[in-house]
């Protein structure tokens, strides 16, 4: 694994509690549904209990549903194992300042049982598990990730008042790139830019996109599992500086019939000397093998992994032609309708995953790439053609179209299961049994909209 710099380092965070800048620390983990959970420190108690010997959290934190509602087809958490608790560990790279809240630092958390054993569902330890199996061949992963999120000009509260209906987008119009339409809200993207960078993140640039008040801000990639940790602590950040703003802003996949929301995932690999795994000058297509083997595992377990990329519901309405999310098991190079893009040149040479909305958890979403990287590289997988068209209008294989589709796929895959675990497998088969469940039963305004009087 890469070398990690903290942003804020122990003896830093000794001097400024000493000094009464920090007053408070919070230890998190991100949980399946790829929220921060945790709890918030008293400083100088974190500094002299916490940080050695961690803390403890209700093992049903991995065990229910979004609305957090006990729910049963967990192994590792029920009425009947009496709801115990698991370890929170600190790690103490991850230390940060959070400006965003005065007087705070935060630190992300790995999960272990009480013997010390790694809480092989949590997200964190999926993706730490697979960065290991890279790490075998000296090899280590870089990821960026991209998300994109809406913002309107209500509060989350009258949001949630409002049923979410009839919200004002902060952009009445499309600001794709638009110097326009970003000034309009340069006051919150401004503090967001500012405030994650003063959190140790890199902030390369924000710009508008399609849908109506719809925005991205773009970080420098890293080693994976610092990129998704940022990741998770920049999507809880950006919801909490909305909020001090009075706006609100959402990550869901799909808000709306427009455009939704993706978080597009670049991914490529170093050599243990640093130097790069997919590039290959003397090749045409400036690819190695190791790349094509690589990608091709990609393509074959792509619907099979469908539910790391895309775990909700809603994830799967964005799976539209012509959306900009892709619908094809495709690759292309620079193409957009391809769920798959290569982009890059030399060193910086990686492919893109188009698939992930920005509801997405990118632990897991990671650790699904590298798993497929590693079982098209141990089997030598051959490359298919690259799309160079329309990949919407062709005949390539399709990306399940509901998440009930993909969870059947993920739970009858011999890959998944081998890369994973049958613990991990079955974990997640359950949470998208469990939101599946919920869907179902539901009675939606669209439902009575077309029965209530016409039907």
């Amino acid at each position: 694994m890469a070398k990690r710099t903290p942003p804020l380092s122990t003896d830093e965070l000794r001097v400024l509690v000493g000094r009464g800048e920090i007053d408070t620390v919070v230890l998190a983990f991100t949980d399946m549904q790829g929220r921060l959970q945790g709890k918030r420190f008293a400083a100088p108690f974190f500094l002299d209990e916490v940080l050695d010997h961690g803390t403890e959290g209700c093992t049903y934190l991995l065990a229910v549903d979004t609305d957090m509602n006990t729910v049963g087809g967990y192994a590792m958490s029920s009425w009947e194992r009496g709801y115990g608790d698991f370890a929170m560990h600190g790690d103490p790279g991850t230390l940060r300042r959070v400006p965003w809240n005065p007087g705070t630092a935060m630190i992300t958390a790995d999960l272990a049982w009480h013997d010390g054993a790694p809480v092989t569902a949590s997200p964190r330890q999926i993706l730490r598990r697979q960065l290991d199996r890279l790490a075998e061949r000296g090899w280590t992963a870089f990821v960026g990730t991209e998300l994109e999120f809406m913002v309107f000009k209500d509060t989350y509260e009258h949001a949630w008042d409002a049923g979410y209906r009839g919200l004002t987008p902060a952009n009445q119009y499309n600001v794709d790139y638009s110097v326009l339409g970003t000034g309009r809200v340069e006051p919150l993207l401004r503090r967001i830019r500012n405030e994650m960078g003063a959190a140790g993140m890199t902030v390369e640039s924000a710009k508008g996109e399609c849908n109506l008040g719809q925005h991205e801000i773009a970080f420098r990639y890293a080693d994976a599992l610092t990129t998704c940790d940022h990741h998770s602590i920049y999507k809880t950040g950006a919801k909490e500086i909305a909020a001090q703003e009075g706006v609100a802003l959402t990550f869901m996949a799909k808000y709306d019939e427009r455009e939704g929301n993706s978080c597009h995932i670049h991914l490529s690999v170093r050599d243990a000397e640093g130097g790069p795994v997919f590039a290959d000058a003397a090749a045409p297509d400036g690819m190695s093998a190791t790349m094509r083997h690589f990608l091709a595992g990609q393509l074959a377990t792509l619907r099979e992994f469908s539910l790391l990329y895309a775990p909700n519901i809603n994830s799967y309405k964005r799976f539209r032609p012509g959306s900009f999310a892709p619908t094809a098991v495709a690759w292309g190079p620079d193409n957009r309708t391809c769920a798959l893009r290569v982009v890059g040149h030399g060193p910086s040479l990686r492919f893109e995953n188009r698939l992930p909305g920005g509801d997405v958890n990118p632990y897991l979403a990671v650790a699904g790439m590298i798993a497929a990287g590693l079982h098209g590289v141990e089997r030598g997988l051959e490359l298919p053609g690259a799309c160079t068209g329309n990949a919407y209008a062709g005949d390539a294989e399709k990306v399940p179209a509901t998440l009930r589709d993909a969870a059947g796929l993920w739970g009858e895959g011999a890959v998944a299961r081998a890369a994973f675990g049958d613990d991990v497998v079955e974990h997640y088969r359950t949470m998208a049994r469990v939101e599946q469940d919920a869907y179902d039963t539901a009675v939606t305004d669209w439902e009575r909209f077309r029965s209530f009087e016409r039907m």
